[in-house]
């Protein structure tokens, strides 16, 4: 699949872009990503750095800060030429949600605290929002805060915290007045997951991975200048970090990616020389989702405008993005057919019979299908978006 065209200038930087990445992308890494295998902590620092070493570790912040200071037309560029690449993503909790809002809302001491180690890759950062009675309905959450002289106490329960096994910071929505109307009783804080208190507890997930978590949080304290703008009104700063992770949920890159594997697969005979693609309906299936792909594009191009933070236009993208990615996983699996039945992740581990399956395209294909059912859910589901939007549109 070609890519939208944009005006010459943004093509040669494309262009530039993508022979760049190729250049900074380790041949395992790349391989890792292509082939849909585990990725480990060190994996996802690893690529962090390389970009910070050659500028690239934070192409949207400002210069002062380690940035490029690109416009969003350039970053949607960026971001779709790492996913096409086989790059691993960029953790988005510190460098696309916790940096734009400390950007904003921080004072200068928490900036220059936090964001220098999230760009060169030496903090990881998860997302304690969703509890187990606040999750679309985020306003509700529970998880309290009181202030102790120069501290917060901070007690309660986070779910579906994504990679907190191995985030060393986190920030936090907290209710720090129960007697205000929801919204106007949370506060925005920045928690060490080192503190006492702070618990761990892995969740298993269908494709067999821990990659979300419960955090449990008992008696934490956490200093009063990790509050992030001011006390009570961390609402606001929670509805601006989700436009920027709604946005950033479209996916356009990874089912680009997605649809060039797919094709590949499709592309290949089996033993009695048939081929997938000879099929009439998937190549009609294929054929429309590259369509929907191109409009989601043509819609995302129209939203990048320079200056402007995401609004509720932004769970359009999420929508459809979501949708397209799910629809790209559900093919794959199609394609593959019986070679891609569910396995036990633990013979896919380094030293544990991996080398005698690391050729074969299908086998992770059934996990990746499992895996990819929560990206209608997280970032707010999808029908919570729905009505985010009829909301906008005065429905």
């Amino acid at each position: 699949m070609t890519s939208l065209e944009f005006p010459g200038e943004l093509s040669e930087f494309r262009a530039r872009l993508r022979q760049r990445l190729r250049d900074l992308l380790p041949d395992e890494l790349r391989r890792k990503v292509l082939g849909g295998r585990r990725l480990l902590r060190d994996d996802y620092l690893q690529w962090q750095r390389i970009l910070h070493g050659a500028g690239l570790g934070a192409v949207h912040w400002p210069q002062a800060w380690g940035g490029q200071d690109w416009d969003a037309a350039r970053v949607a560029v960026f971001d779709e030429e790492c996913s096409l690449a086989g790059a691993p993503r960029q953790l988005p909790f510190g460098l696309k949600m916790l940096g734009p809002v400390l950007l904003r809302f921080g004072t200068d001491a928490q900036r220059e605290r936090f964001l220098p180690p999230i760009v060169r890759g030496e903090e990881w950062w998860c997302q304690g929002y969703s509890e187990p009675g606040a999750g679309s309905d985020l306003a509700s959450l529970k998880t309290r805060a009181v202030r102790d002289g120069d501290a917060y106490v901070v007690s309660g329960q986070k779910t579906w915290t994504t990679l907190a096994q191995h985030a060393d910071w986190m920030f936090c929505l907290v209710r720090t007045d129960a007697a205000a109307r929801p919204q106007r009783g949370i506060s925005f804080l920045l928690v060490d997951m080192r503190s006492p208190g702070v618990q761990v507890r892995p969740i298993r997930l269908l494709d067999g991975e821990q990659e979300v978590n419960e955090v449990w949080l008992d008696g934490v304290r956490v200093p009063a200048h990790n509050l992030v703008g001011e006390a009570d009104q961390g609402w606001s700063i929670a509805k601006y970090l989700l436009g920027h992770e709604r946005a950033n949920i479209a996916g356009i890159g990874v089912v680009k990616r997605e649809l060039q594997r797919l094709r590949e697969l499709a592309a290949r005979a089996d033993a009695l020389g048939r081929r997938a693609l000879d099929d009439p309906l998937l190549r009609a299936d294929i054929a429309e989702l590259e369509i929907e792909l191109l409009a989601l594009e043509t819609t995302q191009a129209r939203m990048l405008q320079p200056g402007r933070a995401p609004g509720a236009e932004a769970s359009m993208l999420k929508i459809i993005g979501s949708r397209l990615q799910q629809r790209a996983s559900e093919l794959l699996v199609r394609v593959a057919g019986a070679r891609a039945l569910p396995f036990e992740p633990e013979a896919f581990a380094p030293g544990d019979g991996f080398a005698a399956v690391a050729g074969d395209d299908y086998a992770l294909l059934a996990a990746q299908y499992a895996n990819w059912r929560k990206l209608s859910i997280y970032g707010g589901s999808n029908e919570i978006q729905l009505n985010l939007l009829a909301r906008a549109l005065g429905l």
